[in-house]
């Protein structure tokens, strides 16, 4: 049994040309596609974690706040003229559509890495024959995050042939980098710190995507974990009545052993516990 899909999108998007409109909100008013960027970062990142914690009744929430968000920039989109939610709708609609002829139409596809090479070139047939000078990173955005984009040009060039032919050259790669970046550190040349930092990076990122990890949901993870642990050694400081100022590293890191050694252990400790 199915809701009802569009009479809840409906009811949405006459709320959002409410705020939007004569006599509405004078917050909703004021703001414009750029400024909503970073939240709709954020929402993205908060379904993410959701999704992690398999926390459905959060991650209602949060959906609802990022169908609210891709809905207002799509009316602020319909109010400039440039395009409609409506059009915006039809054209991933019609997408969907063409991109799956093994279940709109009369293909046969059996396995998930057939399908992912039919959707590569009824996307590059939709796109025609590249201008002269075009390349293949042309379609890889400028605004996306650092640590995102280098792994998208990573996969733009790899599409072409450029690419390592598995993780194992990359090891060397970052041994590599890491002499480079000690090299560096003894030079006091910033910038040429700066620039081994981001080589190593960018060769870390590399090995990610050939273990077939995105490197932003694995860090997003480990951020996730840092946080957790060290929420915890904060938390077993105060129970001692004492600050990490007042610990030192020592102390900080012996607790920081402690909490990972309970969670291999599957203890949930003491917080846990009240």
């Amino acid at each position: 049994m199915f809701s009802d899909a569009p009479a809840s999108f409906e009811r949405l998007y006459e709320i959002i040309r409410r705020l939007r409109g004569p006599g509405g909100c004078p917050w909703d008013l004021e703001q414009s596609p750029e400024t909503l960027r970073s939240s709709l970062v954020e929402e993205v990142w908060e379904c993410v974690s959701a999704i992690d914690s398999h926390d459905d009744a959060n991650l209602e929430e949060e959906l609802g706040d990022l169908y609210l968000l891709v809905t207002m920039v799509s009316w602020m989109k319909e109010q400039e003229g440039a395009f409609t939610v409506a059009s915006a709708l039809e054209a991933i609609s019609d997408k969907l559509v063409r991109r799956h002829p093994h279940v709109f139409g009369s293909v046969r596809l059996d396995t998930p890495a057939r399908v992912l090479e039919q959707w590569d070139q009824i996307k590059a047939e939709e796109r025609g024959e590249p201008s002269p000078g075009a390349s293949a990173l042309d379609k890889v955005q400028k605004s996306l995050p650092p640590l995102e984009r280098s792994f998208e040009l990573q996969k733009k060039a790899a599409k072409v042939g450029f690419d390592w032919p598995g993780p194992s050259p990359v090891w060397e790669k970052i041994e590599e980098e890491l002499v480079e970046l000690r090299e560096a550190l003894g030079t006091a040349d910033a910038r040429r710190v700066e620039d081994e930092v981001g080589d190593l990076l960018f060769s870390v990122v590399n090995l990610a995507r050939l273990l077939k990890v995105d490197p932003a949901l694995a860090l997003h993870g480990t951020n996730g974990k840092f946080e957790r642990r060290f929420r915890e050694v904060e938390r077993r400081l105060a129970a001692q009545g004492t600050s990490p100022k007042e610990a030192g590293l020592a102390r900080m890191d012996d607790l920081w052993n402690q909490v990972k050694a309970d969670e291999a252990a599957g203890s949930p400790g003491p917080s846990a516990a009240k």
